[in-house]
């Protein structure tokens, strides 16, 4: 498919970037995604089946690659809770079309992973990090006592490089962690890994988000430059959610991401993939599309044109065998051209008649 061809929605974005949750399951339980009093040891997750294969979910990144997604993903939940996920890296940095593939991680189970996962052609690290003071740290993730631990491994990730970099992702919510916005900044700086401060949103309907427990970016930014003074950053592409600045001495550069305050819909290029093969074309959205009776569609015609199949074989499925995708193409860029979604522009004038259920944070990825 051409550039000239490939699908923009019905507010002429183009699709380029797809984050694929890959695990439900979280070893955390932070409030404002998955708190303890829903989540708690009764609760039922997806059965491994239910989750999406490795050949499944290479096979919907090679369709939405053909449609012009040029990055990638891996969220949660905890992704590092899905079993050998560093093969699922290195098969998805080798589709064409591919430039980028990203782990978002709260970091706990790194210490695993990392030469594996580096190893196999991962390009960006994210880390959930809301804070480094213990007793913040761990009313922020459920009570678990682990900020060391996640420092550490961090550190490991900064020392083996990542082409793409490391970020931290910190949720600033008033009254629970706005001080740790400063020693935050106050610790990465002149390391290399850009700490990111995101406004609290009212992703899911279990989080009680209130408009007055959100910390506006602007203040934070005002807060941050009076002891070190920034210059901002032009966009490093269309669609990038953060705001950018760089420290004026050289330490390094931080970022926002203002949902909330300043929406930036009108340059939205992601779409969501859950764990049980739905894609959402919104954070915010109330239901997907199951994109599972397309990849079985695309198997029967495979089938009956003689191809092997892929899934009778030991291990993964050979590339060579895998469907055309003709099914799934087709579902992929019907759903992007009838894309209108702008809740965060929306925000304030839907609050009265909003849908009573969105779908949680943790089963899409943030």
């Amino acid at each position: 498919m051409t550039g000239e061809d490939r699908p923009t929605d019905l507010l002429h974005r183009p699709w380029r970037d797809l984050r694929i949750s890959v695990m439900d399951r979280c070893n955390f339980r932070c409030p404002y995604c998955m708190p303890a009093s829903v989540y708690h040891d009764g609760f039922r997750f997806l059965a491994p089946e239910a989750r999406l294969g490795f050949d499944q979910i290479v096979r919907i990144a090679r369709s939405a690659a053909r449609l012009g997604v040029r990055k990638l993903r891996l969220t949660g939940g905890e992704p590092l809770l899905r079993p050998d996920l560093p093969a699922l890296v290195a098969r998805l940095v080798h589709i064409p079309g591919i430039d980028d593939v990203a782990l978002t991680t709260n970091g706990v189970l790194l210490d695993r992973h990392l030469a594996a996962l580096h190893d196999a052609g991962l390009t960006r690290l994210t880390f959930s990090l809301d804070s480094l003071d213990r007793t913040t740290f761990m009313r922020m993730s459920g009570g678990q006592d682990l900020c060391e631990r996640v420092l550490r491994n961090l550190d490991a990730a900064a020392r083996m490089g990542f082409p793409g970099g490391i970020k931290i992702n910190t949720v600033v919510q008033k009254g629970v962690n706005e001080d740790s916005v400063i020693p935050l900044v106050a610790r990465f700086r002149h390391t290399g890994i850009v700490p990111r401060f995101i406004e609290y949103m009212d992703v899911g309907t279990c989080n009680g988000w209130k408009q007055d427990a959100v910390v506006p970016s602007a203040r934070l930014l005002e807060e941050i430059a009076s002891r070190w003074p920034l210059h901002p950053l032009a966009p490093s592409f269309r669609g990038e959610v953060a705001e950018r600045y760089r420290f004026a001495d050289g330490g390094g550069e931080i970022g926002f991401i203002s949902s909330v305050t300043a929406p930036f819909c009108g340059s939205c290029s992601r779409a969501r993939l859950s764990s049980d093969g739905r894609l959402y074309t919104c954070l915010f959205a109330t239901e997907g599309h199951d994109l599972r009776p397309a990849l079985a569609e695309d198997d029967e015609r495979a089938r009956k044109k003689g191809v092997p199949d892929g899934h009778m074989q030991d291990g993964p499925m050979p590339e060579e065998n895998m469907p055309e995708g003709q099914a799934l193409d087709r579902i992929l860029s019907d759903l992007w051209q009838g894309r209108r979604d702008r809740y965060s522009e929306e925000r304030q004038s839907r609050t009265a008649d909003a849908p009573s259920e969105r779908i949680e944070m943790f089963y899409i990825g943030g």
